[in-house]
């Protein structure tokens, strides 16, 4: 499938000592990686690495140091034993608005030559400017030959909340984008159920008037999560949550990646 927006939803929960429950709307993009530098080219309001309403940056994803997303995630995808290039990769990302961005997480698929999804990469990014590749690749076979969700787990190996702590792990539930974008993580700490988040969105076609009003609705979008993220951190510490700081083996650390493994539905 082309590449294609997502008109969706965000929700944040929070278990334990400070518990809270959130929403916001959110803008996604579908990136086919290999085509989207044509795609965009006849659009008025959505380009690459130029600006404008909405715009994309290749360097805002992968290895950010100018190297070609096609190249990176080939030689990433190397070291967790998938030598042949997979046929087809998309990025489900958050776009720029009017130059701004924040990309909590951005998710990374990878497709053989049968379109069977054979890798995901979960881009974990926090407001240090560091970033985190979680990558399941499960040897190079299929991840699920039925496209059903694909439920992964994986330690924890960077930091993102101060209020959550490094001895904890995650569950994530994922399903290949199609007509509609379903995502869902869950957090534990010390094995006790802390976060909760999900992800929705229903796609809609890459159309000049399907931007602007995409734009229309979302213009301050990267403000506003990070507005969100600033804010329940506040409550979080005036109500006493306990706060953590960045491991010192971390401080220095701007890239890294670990491995996600399949587990049980």
């Amino acid at each position: 499938m082309p590449s294609a927006l997502y008109d969706g939803q965000v929700m944040h929960q929070r278990f334990g000592d400070v518990p809270y429950r959130f929403k916001y709307r959110v803008l996604g993009l579908k990136i086919d990686i290999d085509r989207f530098e044509e795609e965009v080219r006849p659009l008025r309001w959505l380009s690459l690495n130029r600006f404008n309403l909405i715009q994309v940056n290749t360097a805002d994803f992968g290895a950010r140091n100018g190297q070609a997303w096609r190249e990176w995630i080939n030689e990433l995808l190397k070291q967790y034993a998938i030598d042949t290039p997979p046929n087809r990769v998309e990025l489900v990302c958050i776009p720029r608005l009017l130059g701004m961005a924040f990309n909590p997480l951005a998710v990374w698929y990878a497709f053989d030559a049968d379109d069977r999804l054979i890798a995901i990469i979960g881009e974990v990014s926090n407001t240090f400017g560091q970033r985190h590749h979680y990558v399941l690749a499960n040897q190079g076979q299929p991840l699920d030959e039925q496209a059903h969700t694909i439920q992964s787990c994986a330690e924890k190996r960077f930091h993102v909340s101060p209020f959550i702590g490094m001895n904890s792990h995650y569950e994530f539930r994922f399903a290949a984008p199609g007509e509609h974008y379903r995502l869902g993580i869950k957090q534990f700490e010390d094995g006790t159920p802390r976060l909760l988040a999900t992800q929705s969105g229903k796609q809609q076609p890459l159309k000049d008037s399907v931007l602007l009003k995409a734009f229309l609705r979302f213009p301050f979008h990267a403000l506003k999560v990070l507005g969100l993220i600033h804010w329940w951190a506040l409550k979080i510490w005036l109500r006493g949550g306990k706060f953590h700081r960045t491991p010192e083996h971390l401080n220095d650390i701007q890239h890294s990646h670990s491995e996600m493994t399949l587990c049980s539905k």
